[in-house]
């Protein structure tokens, strides 16, 4: 069926219509009949196709109520889908899943999420469904830029808050680009699909988890600044700028470092040193 809606800029749609990317993506995300997939902003199916005939069941959440009653007759012929109108953001994510694996009686093998995500929401999105804790994998086809953040190391210019973040709770990797010929309309950057393996266990964690992302976040505050001055300038209100430095110098680290040039079980190590 050919639709006459056009995506709409307002809510950062884009539609893939280069057919060979869905496929691509849905191969090499390992998505197959033991998986129970969620997929954000469908629009027009491209993707919700290839993932219907793959995975076990897909709960397809849409925010365009337009989009909605396209993608019901588009996917009327597939008994393994159920289109969800909502905004991802504001939906409970684990209550949806459960309530929709209940109602159909299923049972989720492997949890996956598979997405062509907006750009605009695609930050806090990865963000909640990480935090939601209830998945095995995340494969997304978001904007390069954010893709090489979340797989950046430790001393490029990529490396932030975000990519700890994401490699403290996953292991990513960037599967391939997608050139922006293959939307309609054209976005100005080119995509990247990202898989994320959530992990189960980690070898080394934090002694307290919230002030080891304080003591991250603090660290990039002020990128130009050392280490030393980025987190006293955070946490002067409870620690002393010798205490910081006492830590720092016992982590093994110069006190001129920046916080650019540590890895996860750095932070972790400074944490529990603070």
């Amino acid at each position: 069926m050919k639709s006459n809606l056009k995506p709409q800029k307002a809510l950062g749609q884009n539609f893939l219509i280069d057919k060979n990317i869905p496929d691509k993506i849905v191969k090499l995300s390992g998505i197959n009949k033991s998986c129970v997939v969620l997929e954000i902003g469908p629009g027009l199916g491209a993707l919700t196709v290839p993932l219907s005939d793959a995975a076990k069941h897909v709960i397809a959440v849409e925010l365009d109520k337009n989009l909605v009653n396209e993608l019901e007759e588009i996917l009327s012929a597939y008994q393994n889908v159920t289109i969800v109108q909502g905004d991802i953001l504001k939906l409970d994510i684990s209550k949806l899943i459960k309530e929709h694996l209940h109602a159909n009686c299923l049972h989720a093998d492997v949890l996956h999420v598979c997405a062509n995500l907006p750009y605009n929401i695609t930050t806090p999105v990865i963000t909640q469904l990480i935090e939601t804790a209830d998945f095995d994998f995340i494969t997304v086809m978001i904007q390069k830029e954010v893709a090489q953040r979340i797989c950046a190391k430790p001393g490029t210019v990529e490396y932030g808050a975000f990519s700890v973040f994401a490699n403290y709770h996953t292991i990513p990797q960037i599967l391939f680009d997608v050139p922006p010929e293959c939307f309609n309309p054209r976005p100005k950057v080119t995509s990247s699909v990202v898989k994320m393996t959530i992990k189960k266990e980690k070898l080394l964690e934090p002694e307290d988890e919230k002030l080891f992302f304080r003591v991250v976040r603090a660290a990039f505050g002020q990128r130009r600044k050392t280490l030393v001055n980025a987190l006293h300038a955070v946490f002067e209100s409870t620690h002393s700028k010798e205490d910081i430095t006492k830590a720092i110098t016992n982590c093994g680290f110069d006190t001129r470092i920046r916080g650019e040039r540590l890895n996860i079980d750095d932070f972790i190590s400074l944490c529990n040193f603070l």
